[in-house]
């Protein structure tokens, strides 16, 4: 059961609107819920109930069926006009299943049927407003994704393309830099704006790594505005994935280094004028210094890897201060991301030959991290010997943590989703998290191959979606159900099957597979194809396994969760009769990484 302070923490954010021509079912129902949620209205026919609708805020609908003026289908068909998401519980004192079906095709949330219980009417408000108030959270969700997008938008320079390399989507920086409208760039290749100095190799290169590789690629462009006008990019590309894995588009935020790059490429010229004079060549020399000292972070190391010079940049930028700093092995600025051999590995790159270029996360004085992308430039002499090494520094942590910040966003709103799916049979978010854990563990251990663990960890929470058709009142019966009432539960498998069956997608297809093989037994006594041994599918045998194990273990409506030896007890006697006997081996072998599982995604 749920916590009574959890239930009232949602029905106190409910604006509820009942509707019921018995004014003594009225009176009892009104004020049992006047203090439990934040607004109740009230109205005796359906006709008032929609002018009390139209006037007011109204999230979960109660309404009787057989009224005078207009019955409650009538008035859920016309409110559903207006707002076709919103709750509607209908409650009746006839039994008769052409008003169940009727309601269904309405889109009814859940029925009651009279007297009403007052218990059964909290738990059918809790479920109804956790849904409403989660797809509420994603509401606000979606804007906070949305200004993140502005923000990104504003301080960097963005194109999409499709999964061809088709422009869909530039921001308003792209349009300036590159000369172009929208008009002329949207549906061209990004060739529109490759400089003609640039070998097609690069790019083939760069579509190796974002396409067959599906990796993010950073580095450089050199394009070629609409005028004419050469310009420099730092770039990073990342391919978006769907739940499949499938690239659906791919996504590139720019900074104009082209003020960088032209100093970099005039000092180089500069340089190889032999006939410029020695004086002036110097003074040159100090400017571009002082120009490269005051737009990037800098950092100056020995050969024996000692911090010989940092510049103001860099000293705002980790905290330290220049004392703290000057005469520290490199290794003073730690790098928390990393193992030892990575770091290792890194440090080798850094003080190699060529030097290194690449992102680089530090930790600041306070803790922090900082992200940079660095350029490291060996210096060397006459004779060709290092004997310095400068690091140049660009700060991309707001880039970096404004990613982050999008990614999780987006995983938040996925698993959002599925939690209101599951809120209908009142079982947890953690308990979807828990049976796609132990389907991945068991995945694993079964040797599968590294698509199909991934696969059967993705689609295992989908294996009760059929259950959004079961009505509540079979759905959070706290009883044992009768042999209509099984019957019917029982469905849930064929109704998820057939949801998902004709989807093309490999995840949603083996949804549709785990839904409809779940509760099929090792022996053939289960439903509901009756199929035995290896001819039910593995994904099914993973997921039945996963989904026993969490339920026993857990709270009900019906039942108190079993201590964790008459589980155990369970699975041995079930071993080849209910599960496969494989994977009951596979599961007792491994039981302490399944209770590491259950015990940390507890609700």
């Amino acid at each position: 059961m749920n916590n009574i302070d959890e239930i009232l923490s949602y029905l106190k954010q409910i604006n509820l609107l009942y509707v019921e021509d018995d004014l003594s079912a009225m009176e009892e129902v009104s004020y049992f819920l006047q203090s439990k949620v934040r607004n109740l209205y009230t109205a005796k026919n359906g006709k008032k109930a929609l002018e009390v609708f139209n006037e007011n805020e109204i999230d979960i609908i109660i309404t009787d069926i057989q009224m005078p003026i207009m019955s409650g289908l009538e008035l859920a068909n016309e409110i559903k006009k207006i707002s076709p998401k919103i709750p509607i519980i209908i409650t009746t004192a006839f039994n008769d299943n052409q008003y169940l079906f009727d309601a269904i095709n309405l889109g009814i949330s859940n029925y009651i049927t009279k007297p009403i219980n007052l218990k059964i009417l909290v738990e059918n408000l809790f479920s109804v407003s956790k849904t409403v108030i989660l797809e509420r959270e994603n509401k606000e969700i979606y804007n906070t994704l949305s200004q993140y997008k502005d923000i990104v938008d504003e301080r960097s320079i963005i194109s999409k393309t499709d999964q061809d390399g088709i422009i869909t989507y530039v921001n308003k920086p792209f349009l300036k830099i590159s000369g172009y409208s929208k008009e002329e760039i949207i549906g061209k290749p990004h060739s529109i704006i490759k400089h003609s100095d640039v070998d097609n190799k690069y790019y083939s290169e760069i579509w190796h790594v974002i396409k067959d590789e599906k990796k993010l690629w950073q580095g450089e462009f050199k394009n070629c505005s609409k005028d004419g006008y050469t310009y420099y990019l730092d770039t990073i590309i990342k391919p978006i994935l769907d739940l499949n894995g499938n690239i659906i588009e791919y996504i590139s935020l720019s900074n104009d280094i082209t003020y960088l790059r032209e100093t970099k490429e005039y000092f180089k010229n500069q340089t190889e004028k032999t006939s410029l004079d020695l004086k002036e060549s110097i003074n040159i020399l100090n400017q571009y210094k002082d120009a490269i000292n005051k737009s990037n972070i800098i950092v100056r190391v020995n050969k024996n890897r000692k911090i010989e010079h940092v510049n103001d940049a860099f000293i705002e930028a980790t905290g330290y201060s220049r004392e703290e700093l000057i005469g520290q092995n490199y290794s003073f600025l730690k790098q928390p991301n990393l193992t030892k051999e990575e770091y290792e590995k890194l440090v080798e790159e850094i003080f190699s030959e060529n030097g290194r270029r690449g992102i680089i996360v530090n930790e600041t004085k306070d803790k922090k991290l900082l992200y940079c992308d660095v350029y490291t430039y060996p210096l060397k002499d006459l004779d060709g010997n290092i004997f310095e090494y400068i690091g140049i520094r660009h700060d991309i942590t707001e880039i970096v943590e404004l990613h982050k910040e999008l990614e999780d966003t987006q995983r938040e709103i996925i698993y959002k989703l599925g939690e209101i799916s599951e809120s209908r049979s009142q079982e947890t978010g953690q308990h979807v998290k828990r049976v796609a854990e132990y389907s991945k563990l068991l995945a694993i251990k079964y040797d599968l191959s590294e698509e199909e663990i991934n696969t059967v960890f993705t689609a295992s929470p989908m294996h009760d979606i059929g259950k959004i058709s079961i009505p509540d009142a079979i759905l959070h019966k706290p009883g044992k159900l009768d042999e209509q009432e099984w019957e019917i539960m029982k469905t849930h498998s064929k109704i998820g099957y057939d949801i998902l069956k004709n989807s093309t997608r490999p995840i949603l297809k083996a949804a549709a597979e785990i839904s409809h093989s779940h509760h099929e037994k090792w022996d053939g006594s289960g439903y509901p194809q009756g199929l035995k041994g290896d001819d039910i599918p593995i994904f099914g045998r993973i997921t039945a396994i996963a989904d026993v194990f969490d339920a026993l273990g857990s709270d009900r409506s019906y039942k108190k969760a079993w201590p964790i030896e008459n589980i155990l007890d369970l699975f041995h006697k079930e071993r080849g009769k209910h599960f496969d006997p494989n994977l009951v081996d596979i599961f007792f072998e491994n039981i302490d990484e399944f209770l590491k599982i259950r015990d940390k995604f507890k609700d």
